[in-house]
């Protein structure tokens, strides 16, 4: 079968080429760059770019269908929300191209996107989560700045949103308060980036997922992992994890949140837990996961499994895999040392990660590691990752230089 991978600059856009070009698909990578990490893996058969949804979503699922319609009968595999949403929104000009897509109804894939309406959900279902409110005013944050409990995380509603203008906007990370005065400054940073914004209790513990691949309801494989260093220590992006055995709780929590979703295809539920507690919901991602390399190495093929569901109709059921893996993604790593260097975040309630510390963990290897991205056999994602990198620090450096600069002009 032809497959379209999108947002080739993403780690698990890496893993899924690799994965579907062993099971004997043709693999096509797509990027809204002219290159893409992705693309430059030994195991993919061709690239493509297509218009930046963020600018104009409309235009970027034409350019999709218009590609598809070249693969028929082949699948369309978008990688982040940015994809994910504007192809679940205008799915029937994919589904006319003569290609396929393995998503829920488009009610199905916004509720789950949304973190105030998940959050609800898993109440209602006897889930824990963190006391949460949805603040869409100013006059509303000032009300409730007095109420809170401190301390709190101030987060936007979803990470990726269609904007009025048609594009696809970040939405970016969250903040964290310890009292009213953080509260409302981060409050600030975050409603300039969302038109409604979640402000949760703080939850500490180790981070757990619930990593699944559902078909009318029903597992068809999932898995667990452990998280050893993330990339924000304030708990963001796993950098190093190890695969393991799915905590019952954490498993029952997670499918029973995605079948009351009615999810169907790939998805992980997120969650923190503290020893001898329940744990605790925080968000579902209705897509691949950045750490797919893992499951894969662990002999969870994920994407090989959702391309055997599409074409076939259904597949069977996976029942265990290897745990103890450990695998890395060393620019992750790498990022993860620079940010216990930079120091904690503002507001952040807890303690931060020692330096010298997390300066030998990162640079003593652990025999047996596997990495997201470096491959002996296929080594140019890995050098296409740091290239990568390199070229959004210098475009946000450039972006913040104009901002100051404009800013000095409008005050001149």
């Amino acid at each position: 079968m032809r497959i379209l991978v999108l947002d080739g600059n993403e780690n698990q856009a890496v893993a899924a080429v690799r994965s579907l070009a062993k099971a004997g698909h043709s693999v096509v990578v797509g990027s809204s760059h002219s290159w893409s990490k992705a693309g430059w893996s030994r195991f993919c058969g061709a690239t493509f770019q297509y218009p930046a949804p963020q600018v104009d979503a409309e235009r970027f699922v034409k350019a999709i269908a218009e590609r598809a319609g070249q693969e028929r009968g082949g699948l369309v595999l978008p990688m982040t929300e940015a994809t994910t949403l504007p192809l679940s929104a205008h799915r029937n000009l994919v589904f006319a191209a003569g290609a396929r897509l393995v998503l829920p109804p488009h009610s199905v894939v916004l509720r789950t996107f949304d973190k105030s309406q998940t959050t609800a959900l898993a109440a209602s279902l006897g889930i824990a989560v963190p006391k949460t409110i949805v603040i869409s005013s100013d006059e509303q944050a000032e009300s409730e700045a007095t109420k809170l409990t401190f301390p709190v995380v101030v987060k936007p509603r979803a990470s990726e949103e269609i904007s009025d203008t048609g594009g696809v906007r970040t939405s970016g990370r969250p903040r964290y308060a310890r009292n009213p005065a953080e509260f409302w400054m981060a409050y600030q940073d975050v409603s300039r980036r969302s038109p409604a914004v979640l402000v949760q209790e703080y939850v500490s513990g180790e981070g757990m997922g619930y990593f699944a691949l559902l078909h009318n309801g029903e597992v068809r494989a999932e898995f667990g992992h452990r998280r050893i260093r993330d990339v924000h220590p304030s708990g963001s992006g796993s950098a190093v994890r190890e695969s393991v055995e799915l905590d019952p709780e954490v498993r029952e929590a997670g499918l029973a949140l995605l079948r009351a979703l009615q999810w169907d295809g790939v998805a992980m539920v997120e969650f923190r837990r503290q020893p001898g507690k329940q744990p605790v919901f925080l968000e579902v991602n209705g897509r691949f996961w950045h750490s797919l390399a893992l499951a894969c190495y662990a002999e969870v093929d994920f994407p090989a499994l959702l391309a055997r569901m599409a074409e076939s109709g259904d597949v069977e059921p996976i029942s265990s895999y290897r745990t103890g893996v450990r695998c890395r993604w060393l620019l992750g790593d790498v990022r993860h040392l620079v940010e216990v260097w930079r120091g904690a975040p503002p507001g952040f309630p807890e303690a931060y990660p020692g330096r010298l510390r997390t300066l030998l963990s990162v640079l003593m290897p652990v025999p047996g590691t596997r990495h997201d991205l470096f491959n002996w056999s296929d080594p140019l994602p890995e050098a296409g990752d740091w290239l990568d990198f390199v070229r959004r620090m210098m475009r946000h450096t450039s972006q913040q230089r104009d901002l100051h600069a404009q800013g000095r002009y409008s005050h001149s």
